[in-house]
């Protein structure tokens, strides 16, 4: 079986890990082969060389530019793959003359997120809507997210994101990674996210700074990079700076998340609503307990009381209760940190997520063999 799999970028998200993590998976089928073309010269997942696929760039002058069709074209025609895998709107669009033309099941998987209340003008739900009608098969990474963009029913598939846990092997220990960065606290309080509207880091910071002013055993971890991180940097008073961290983004951020003893996603959920966060199960898989914004799919992963708790959206006194509540209370941490990694182990394994998209794939190579003439 010949895959072409195609994204705009390969920048650090949710959707580019996710496809990392499957090329991962596919790896071991002789039986399989995969093309990644890639609308961009961006490739912030750089393992994505050792693993060998052939990647094929396509050069933009403009963010829209029209002799995409062509040049896709070309390379599709040459390469004659039995299913195009499209990870992005864009890369959907651009696939959709050639999937027609040549007669190629199109895999859409543009649904990563689960915005609430898109309007009928929103432009993600009207790109998302143009491109569904083409579309051979819907995959969403959440139920919400499907809803959200009213994905139709009969060609819809909602697949979790697949975590691989070999990512963890040989981990730095926390004490060898808060000794490196110089954390002398007992407890470690962590968000993983980029500084973009779309995060709430506004009420992580205010909980943060409310808990330190009281609590003189907690450290304030918050990585990542954008936007909005010098103005989140100015929130912090000069006697809690060294307290209270946002060192920007890390490239080793896994032993950090390590030495988490809460991990947090706060969500702005006017503008945003997540797919399955891949931050979220990393803290999970790392058992740690999470604390996130209520709404989108996180629901889906987070069991409210169980595996973490659920706040509802820039509710700050919440924040603070569910951040005292693990602080205070050393076995509920422990318990739903195990708890949460059992959950990330039985529903949100590479395998699943591998064992699901082998049935995708195989169901277009039936309908396409029963639909080709005779």
């Amino acid at each position: 079986m010949n895959i072409l799999f195609l994204i705009d970028s390969i920048r650090r998200g949710g959707r580019e890990r996710r496809m990392i993590e499957l090329l991962k998976g596919l790896k071991i089928h002789d039986s399989i082969h995969v093309d990644v073309g890639v609308f961009s010269d961006i490739i912030a997942y750089e393992e994505i060389y050792n693993l060998n696929y052939p990647i094929h760039k396509f050069d933009r002058k403009v963010k829209k530019d029209p002799t995409l069709f062509f040049r896709l074209h070309k390379l599709i025609n040459d390469l004659a793959p039995d299913v195009i895998h499209s990870w992005g709107t864009m890369s959907t669009i651009f696939a959709i003359p050639s999937s027609k033309i040549l007669r190629i099941p199109l895999i859409n998987g543009n649904i990563a997120d689960a915005p609430k209340n898109m309007g009928f003008f929103d432009a993600r739900l009207f790109r998302a809507q143009l491109t569904f009608p083409f579309s051979d098969i819907i995959v969403g990474n959440s139920e919400a997210g499907l809803r959200a963009y009213h994905a139709p029913a009969s060609k819809s598939h909602c697949v979790y994101n697949g975590f691989d846990v070999a990512r963890f092997v040989n981990l730095a220990r926390p004490e060898s990674v808060k000794q490196r960065m110089h954390i002398e606290d007992e407890l470690v309080v962590g968000m993983v996210g980029g500084f973009y509207d779309r995060k709430d880091y506004k009420t992580y910071l205010q909980a943060a700074i409310q808990i330190a002013l009281e609590h003189p055993d907690v450290t304030f971890l918050a990585i990542g990079d954008g936007p909005n991180l010098a103005a989140m940097r100015a929130m912090i008073p000069d006697q809690l700076k060294h307290r209270i961290r946002l060192p920007g983004q890390l490239n080793d951020v896994e032993p950090v998340i390590n030495s988490f003893d809460i991990g947090v996603l706060a969500t702005n959920a006017e503008i945003h609503g997540e797919g399955i966060s891949n931050a979220i199960l990393e803290y999970m898989a790392l058992a740690k307990p999470t604390i996130a914004t209520d709404g989108g799919g996180t629901p889906e992963i987070v069991d409210d009381g169980v595996t973490g708790f659920l706040v509802p959206p820039q509710d700050l006194s919440a924040m603070v209760e569910k951040m005292m509540a693990l602080i205070n209370n050393k076995n509920l941490r422990i318990d739903m940190g195990k708890t949460a990694r059992g959950y990330v182990m039985e529903k949100f394994s590479l395998d699943v997520m591998k064992q699901k998209y082998l049935t995708l794939y195989q169901t277009c190579l039936t309908v396409k063999k029963t639909s080709e003439p005779s």
